[in-house]
């Protein structure tokens, strides 16, 4: 299985949870790591190869730290300026069917916080509703997200084990993934 990591986080040299979850990945050479804000610091995308490189790989993986319950605003572009009607969905658009998308984001609170009634009222997979349907709207499958909590306080322990277990969910088939 080809894996595509696209990592979304303005300053990725400052935050220490998704540093650490990108030092693990880019230590394997089997998947590519990808970060938007280094690629495209003028944020203009370049539409057609993302697409083609979209084409090219079974899984993706979306890491970003979870920004205002959303994604930062370069990977919300990437969105709207690449998953375009006639080629993810709409008439004709059915390029990503059957592809596998991973959410994988970090938050600064608690699980705890992040449950129904919690501090933040809605569990993760509640806020994670606007990227899980485009990826349906696109025919795509949805896999459970990986959830780093605690992002803020943890200790480098801590982010050491949350990477390798980042790096184990991405690679773990869809069976064992859905069952």
């Amino acid at each position: 299985m080809k894996i595509m990591v696209i990592a979304a986080h303005p300053h990725l040299n400052e935050s220490r949870a998704n540093r650490a979850l990108a030092a693990e990945l880019q230590q394997r050479e089997d998947l590519l790591y990808r970060d938007l804000y280094q690629e495209y610091p003028k944020w203009n995308i370049n539409v057609e190869r993302e697409q083609q490189l979209l084409l090219s790989y079974d899984r993706v993986i979306f890491q970003f730290p979870l920004y205002w319950y959303s994604c930062p605003p370069l990977l919300k572009k990437w969105f709207d300026d690449v998953l375009t009607f006639g080629w993810a969905f709409g008439t004709g658009g059915t390029q990503l069917k059957g592809k596998e998308f991973i959410v994988a984001t970090t938050a600064g609170g608690s699980e705890k916080a992040y449950r129904s009634g919690g501090e933040n009222l809605y569990t993760i997979s509640e806020l994670l509703r606007p990227i899980q349907r485009t990826v349906t709207k696109c025919k795509g499958i949805y896999l459970p997200a990986f959830v780093t909590y605690n992002a803020n306080e943890g200790t480098d322990a801590y982010l050491a084990k949350e990477a390798v277990r980042f790096s184990e969910h991405i690679r773990t088939s869809i069976h064992a993934l859905i069952s």
